[in-house]
This record gives C-alpha cells, structure tokens and sequence, in this order.
C-alpha cells in the first residue's frame, strides 16, 4: 500500500468560507467513492492556529504505485486539482506501508 498526504495552504487574502474554495473542498470529497484506486480516502481543515501549520489535509491510499499513478491521472482529481491551484499551494508526500 502507499501512503498519499497532501497539505494545502491557502494563499494570502483567501479565506476558508470564499465559494471557490468551498467548491474546491467538495470536488475533493467527491472523490470518495468516486476514484476506484482509492482504498482510505478522508479530507479535513486543519483545526489548530500555528504560523507553521498548513489549512487542509488528505489523507489517502492506493494499492500500488500504478495505482497512485491512475488516481492522479483521474478526471475527477485533476479537475478538484485544477481548483485548488487558483487559491493555493500544498506539498505531498508518498510513502510505502
């Protein structure tokens, strides 16, 4: 299995409740079922207020790197991709378990 976090940060001047980011929270949901590779797949706002902490986290798993491979070429992911770089940045981090 591999491990797929990501962690966005949300550009300066864009707030949590703006429509467009609302809109990019609910494409990411979606993909939950949505997505055959994934086999764990939950998303959240982060809920603690550090200078060093990032806004929103997914915590996901796919199979195999083919798998992951097939996940990020998805339609349905890279259009809620597509939304979330108009308002922010995230790092990623893949990882074997």
């Amino acid at each position: 299995m591999i491990r797929h976090l990501v962690l966005f940060k949300l550009n300066e001047g864009v707030a949590r409740d703006e429509a467009r980011v609302a809109a990019g929270v609910k494409a990411f949901r979606e993909l939950d079922g949505l997505v055959p590779e994934l086999r764990f797949w939950e998303c959240a706002w982060n809920i603690t207020d550090r200078p060093i902490a990032y806004d929103f986290a997914i915590n996901s798993a796919v199979e195999d790197a083919d798998a992951l491979k097939r996940y990020l070429e998805h339609p349905a992911h890279r259009a809620a991709a597509a939304q979330w770089r108009e308002f922010a940045t995230w790092v990623i981090a893949d990882y074997p378990f």
